[in-house]
């Protein structure tokens, strides 16, 4: 039986791994450790708030002293470290929030592991601390390079990559320094439930409802490699099963497609889910073009964002090989799955869309 502490776990891959993790290990206890900014949510747990192996804390990784005592108190022995700022476009507006988060609150995490898990007077034999980053680190491929693998230079180009990058290279140390037992993995773009809405795939499938623009930076021909979130949280079980200690693990989902196609996609299958149901479009009266099956008519270019990477793409050979990892959804069942959840939720997102959520978070935990 492990006891997890799950940084970020109120966000959107890291409560998926939570409600995946308590789903196939019953037993084991799992406490989320959560600052509940803007891309934490805590309704994002309300199906696993009852499970009495599972605890919520409101806290920040920085907070060292909290951590030291959360590992203390729940005897963990596996960290997993979701909690970071991962959107690019914030990166480059307000880049301070990225390198106090990604980096000194990684550090925090480290520092506080250290204390407990080794620094102490038993060293906790077995304990595992597993980093999960990106493939962002590795920078940019044209159209005819090779995927990124576990060897592949770090080439960063962005605030967000860069302090990722920086990050990664701390948990490195950590093992090689101070035998602390790391591993960590990096993985293609995410989607699936609870995406926060600013980014691509919810972004276009909530603006189609409330029939805005579709916005495409450039030409829209960025390729990303998308990796449907429960194999995400399924190949990071895997490491934490069967990986070796010290090694970094990409995960990916083998789905390479460029943006613009990504909204075109999107798009048709909205128009297709209003044709199947008739109830849509009373419950999205404004979805003009959706219910006139002119959902493209939405898109708009718009000036690229600076320093915008073309592609990324993950060899997940590694994975694959040591570990026995191959995601179970292609791209088309899964982002059929995001769709429909998006249909079915939507006071879900339009409580962090309109601000009633952050409203909320601010009355229970000012």
């Amino acid at each position: 039986m492990k006891k997890l502490l799950v940084t970020g776990g109120a966000g959107f891959i890291g409560a998926n791994f939570v409600h995946y993790w308590l789903q196939r290990y019953p037993a084991d206890q799992v406490v989320v450790l959560d600052a509940l900014t803007y891309a934490g949510n805590i309704a994002n747990l309300d199906s696993v708030k009852d499970n009495k192996n599972f605890t919520f804390v409101h806290g920040n990784i920085c907070d060292q002293s909290l951590v030291e005592a959360l590992l203390v108190e729940h005897n963990i022995d596996t960290l997993v470290h979701f909690a970071a700022e991962s959107h690019v476009d914030r990166s480059i507006t307000g880049p301070d929030a990225f390198i106090e988060t990604n980096i000194m609150g990684t550090y925090s995490l480290l520092k506080a592991v250290k204390k407990v898990w080794l620094d102490a007077d038993t060293v906790l034999e077995g304990h595992r601390f597993h980093h999960v980053s990106t493939d962002e680190v590795y920078g940019t491929l044209s159209a005819t390079d090779p995927a990124f693998t576990e060897d592949t230079a770090y080439a960063p180009n962005s605030p967000y990559s860069a302090s990722k990058a920086a990050s990664d290279h701390l948990v490195r140390a950590y093992h090689h320094t101070f035998g602390l037992n790391v591993t960590t993995s990096n993985c293609s773009n995410n989607y699936g439930p609870f995406h926060f809405p600013e980014k691509l795939i919810p972004l276009v499938i909530t603006n189609i409802l409330h029939n805005k623009s579709l916005p495409i930076y450039g030409d829209g021909q960025q390729i990303r490699d998308w990796l449907y979130v429960e194999d995400h949280a399924h190949g990071i079980d895997l490491v934490l099963q069967n990986g070796r200690i010290g090694e970094n693990y990409n995960i990916g989902g083998n789905n390479e497609w460029a943006n613009i196609d990504i909204v075109k996609t999107i798009s048709k299958l909205v128009e297709q889910e209003f044709i199947n149901n008739e109830e849509l479009a009373k419950r999205f009266p404004g979805a003009i073009a959706a219910i006139e099956k002119n959902t493209e008519s939405l898109i708009t270019y718009v000036k690229d964002r600076p320093g915008h990477d073309r592609r990324y793409a993950i060899d997940a050979t590694k994975t694959n090989d040591e570990l026995g990892y191959q995601p179970k959804e292609s791209f088309e069942t899964g982002i059929a799955k995001t769709v429909q959840w998006y249909l079915n939720n939507e006071a879900w997102w339009q409580s962090v869309m309109d601000g009633s959520y952050q409203n909320w978070i601010a009355e229970q935990y000012s």
